[in-house]
């Protein structure tokens, strides 16, 4: 049987999630369960430690690599042991390379597996679906994920929450990091903004993770009625003028219930979106997506049932429906969509709202009188009118070779063919004179009205009833065939469209190129009003100015176009080489909206690439402050300490005290010196004004002078630089630096027993240096982040220098004329690459 996960989830660290876990532990032990502490880390919070005291943990797994030492979740350990719960922390971290499994959370799974019950913990910033989300927050990279699938399916999640002042007061007080680190945090990333963000985040997926768990209870136990545990607004849209209307309406009302979801629906027949405007959905999905909602579309015939359907589907509270547009008689005759709704609903709300379409019944007849054109109408009553007289004239002759039923038969054909070619009005025409026709000409008694066989009588009113439904439904079937054929072409044409925008075309003179090809058009182009709206500014070209155009002469105002839309205010979509009617206007209403958003999207692109300098100088300007805040304040405090201590008249310092005391004042003003000097190299680095003194120079000159200046370390390199390679090119002081900070940076990491070594050769005209080190190394797909300024990359210690060394190396090296390059040092470790031309021969 497989062991129960529990997750303790908090907005960021510190906000006692350990803690949580370790106290749920012990009261599991005090219940005379088997609890046993599989690995916690304490970060050295002393209550935290307090809690492990009496409880039996798991000795770690020891694992090294490349040089190092390091201790995981041992699984094997715990498995064996065999517990009823194993408290296992930091659900999302990355197990040192070599580990049984490359995640945490993969270990975990094997527990659970072995029937073990585990109680781990999770950041908000670990999930994966949340990772880009906070990066953008707090500009700090995550590593570290977790599939969220993972958390979802643990049997509990708990949320840990606190307040964000509450947690910076603990963080101030040191509960959460060591002293020397608090006023870094707090100034970057724990501000309160940020941390208000990610608790934002944290509160939302919790609440997603128990609206997944209320619908399968739902589902499990056959529960279709609505619970109103939040707000949810479904507005049903038709594709008519009125769904801008109802939209705002409905986020209305959402508006007034925080935390209220929107949603809007679209129902589409089974044989396709007969009657809806492409164009208008498209602007409303648009509106319904900018107010914050979702957009979804279902299909049915029956659609009362299908808007409830998705109504109950979502647990919707209430449903927004536009007043019926159908006039008086129709509703007679059937209740309609917002009735036969509200008849339905239920426990759901259901808001009828009136708007400037409803009750005018358009829709219908505009559909009628565009089914057949005013070419066809007239050549059917054409037909009527000469067909009549012609059949008659033809038939007369030969009426006593002729009966009465074959005579009917025949002017039912032409009854039908007036039907196909003009439509039912001049069909029905048609068999009422036909009738007339066949009692004056056929039916004894002949040229009279009168019809002496009452089954004659029967067999002409059977005709007009014959010749008006079959002309009907003839008729109907024409055309529903043309609107079929129509609807064919248009969703080719919105098709075409769709591929254009998700491969990604959606430059707006390849769009409206294509609009242009489709309608075999001279000039396609979108305009842009210049000033505010005036009465007369569509004809003149001063008002408007070509936003993007496809085809030969673009037009200048909307007045000298054949065709245009309004796309809004400022907008206007305007077409140039003939008329387009009311059809495929409509598809040319959705071009025109799509250019709307392709338009946005690249001045969006355009602000974000204005704005990405700006944004990367504030990353900067924050790191800088984050890092010198401490950087300055620790030397400045020692210095100042020294010399307060030293005119401190209290005490009798002895010699060596003082000495002492001076040596410390001296380091930490020569450490400023530093900082400040490779600060300001760095700004003349980036404003281009670094003086250089390039020459000839030997390298075995420059190393000992760069072991000497590392102090104490200096015992940890080693150079192995033959005499015999030439002089290279360089600014002897400025190849000092550079060799300084490399061999500083490779010292830090690497092993206290290995050196650091130091090695020259020569390739045709280039000298390459190399500083190799076997610390931990740094990832392949990191090489070029790692020259970034004031960012370490996620180094051990986080609080010793700015991040400064090796951005100002790489810029010092290639200021002369060189490259600086990481390379991985075989066997483990990093190898820094200096690449400087030699010197011409004299």
């Amino acid at each position: 049987m497989r062991g129960r996960l529990r997750v303790h989830l908090g907005a960021a660290p510190g906000v006692g999630k350990t803690y949580a876990m370790l106290g749920e532990g012990r009261r599991a032990l005090e219940r005379d369960r088997d609890v046993v502490v599989g690995l916690v880390e304490t970060h050295g919070r002393r209550r935290t430690a307090a809690l492990l005291d009496g409880m039996e943990i798991v000795p770690r797994q020891t694992i090294v690599y490349r040089g190092a030492t390091f201790t995981e979740l041992d699984v094997e350990a715990v498995i064996e042991r065999a517990p009823k719960v194993a408290l296992i922390d930091e659900l999302a971290h990355t197990n040192v390379p070599g580990s049984r499994n490359a995640k945490r959370w993969q270990d975990i799974e094997e527990i659970l597996d072995a029937g073990i019950d585990v109680v781990s913990t999770v950041n908000i910033q670990h999930l994966e679906s949340v990772n880009d989300v906070v990066q953008e927050i707090t500009g700090v990279p995550q590593r570290e994920t977790v599939p969220d699938e993972v958390v979802r399916r643990a049997d509990q999640v708990e949320l840990v929450d606190m307040s964000p002042e509450a947690l910076r007061r603990r963080m101030a007080h040191g509960n959460v990091y060591a002293a020397e680190k608090v006023d870094a945090a707090l100034s970057n990333y724990f501000r309160v903004g940020n941390l208000t963000a990610l608790r934002e985040l944290a509160l939302l997926w919790v609440a997603g993770k128990v609206d997944d768990q209320l619908d399968r209870y739902r589902a499990e136990h056959s529960i279709a009625g609505t619970w109103e545990t939040r707000e949810r607004v479904v507005v049903a849209l038709t594709g008519g003028p009125e769904g801008e209307t109802l939209v705002r309406r409905a986020a209305r009302i959402a508006a007034r219930t925080k935390g209220a979801d929107l949603l809007a629906v679209h129902v589409t027949s089974v044989d396709g979106p007969a009657g809806a405007d492409p164009a208008s959905l498209v602007r409303q999905r648009s509106l319904v997506e900018s107010m914050g909602g979702t957009y979804h579309q279902v299909v049915g015939d029956d659609i009362p049932q299908a808007l409830l359907d998705f109504a109950r589907g979502v647990n919707a509270t209430q449903l927004v429906l536009g007043a019926s547009r159908r006039g008086r008689f129709a509703q007679i005759l059937s209740r309609g969509v917002g009735v036969e709704t509200t008849a339905r609903a239920g426990p759901i709300d259901v808001h009828l709202v009136t708007h400037e379409g409803a009750e005018l019944g358009r829709e219908r007849s505009e559909r009628s009188r565009a089914a057949l054109t005013r070419k066809r109408r007239l050549a059917g009553w054409v037909a009527a009118v000469a067909g009549l007289p012609l059949l008659t004239a033809v038939l007369v002759p030969f009426q006593d070779a002729t009966s009465l039923p074959s005579e009917i038969l025949l002017f039912l054909c032409l009854v039908l063919g007036v039907a196909v070619i003009g439509g039912t009005w001049p069909a029905i025409t048609a068999a009422v004179g036909s009738s007339v026709l066949l009692n004056w000409f056929f039916t004894s008694p002949v040229h009279t009205w009168d019809i002496a066989d009452p089954e004659n009588l029967l067999s002409l009113v059977v005709f007009v009833l014959v010749a008006t439904v079959v002309s009907t439904i003839v008729d109907l079937a024409a055309r529903r065939a043309r609107e079929a054929a129509r609807a064919r072409a248009d969703a080719e044409v919105l098709s075409t469209l769709a591929g254009h925008v998700l491969r990604g075309e959606a430059a707006l003179p390849s769009l409206l190129g294509r609009l242009r090809e489709t309608f075999a058009l001279d000039a396609v182009t979108l305009l842009e009003r210049l000033g505010e709206p005036t009465p007369d500014d569509t004809s003149d070209p001063a008002a408007w100015r070509v936003i993007a155009t496809s085809g030969a002469a673009p037009c200048t105002s909307p007045a000298v176009a054949d065709t245009d839309v309004a796309i809004d205010d400022r907008l206007v979509l305007a077409a140039r080489g003939r008329l387009l009617d009311a059809s495929d206007r409509q598809v040319l209403e959705a071009f025109a909206a799509e250019a709307a958003v392709a338009l946005r999207q690249k001045r969006l692109q355009r602000e974000a690439e204005r704005a990405k300098p700006l944004a990367e100088a504030d990353r900067m300007r924050t790191a800088l402050l984050a890092a010198v805040s401490h950087d300055l304040r620790t030397p400045l405090s020692a210095a100042k300490a020294s010399v307060e201590s030293l005119r401190s008249h209290d005490v009798t310092w002895t010699a060596e005290d003082r000495e002492e005391l001076l040596a410390t004042a001296d380091e930490s003003l020569d450490r400023l010196d530093r900082l400040v000097e490779n600060l300001l190299d760095m700004s003349r680095l980036q404003a281009g004004v670094l003086g250089l003194a390039l020459q000839p120079v030997a390298l075995e000159e420059v190393l000992p002078r760069v072991i000497d200046d590392l102090g104490p370390q200096r015992d940890r390199v080693h150079g192995d630089i033959s005499f015999d390679l030439p002089e290279i090119v360089a600014d002897p002081a400025l190849l000092e630096r550079v060799l300084v900070n490399l061999t500083a940076n490779a010292v830090r990491y690497s092993p206290p027993d290995r050196k650091v070594l130091i090695t020259a050769s020569r390739h045709d005209d280039v000298v390459e240096i190399r500083v190799i080190d076997r610390g931990p190394g740094i990832p392949p797909e990191a090489h070029d982040r790692v020259f970034q300024p004031f960012q370490r990359l996620g180094d051990r210690d986080n609080h010793t220098g700015v991040g400064l060394g090796l951005a100002l190396s790489r810029g010092l090296t290639e200021a002369m004329g060189g490259a600086l390059v990481p390379e991985e040092t075989p066997g483990g470790g990093l190898t820094m690459i200096i690449r400087l031309a030699t010197s011409p021969r004299r």
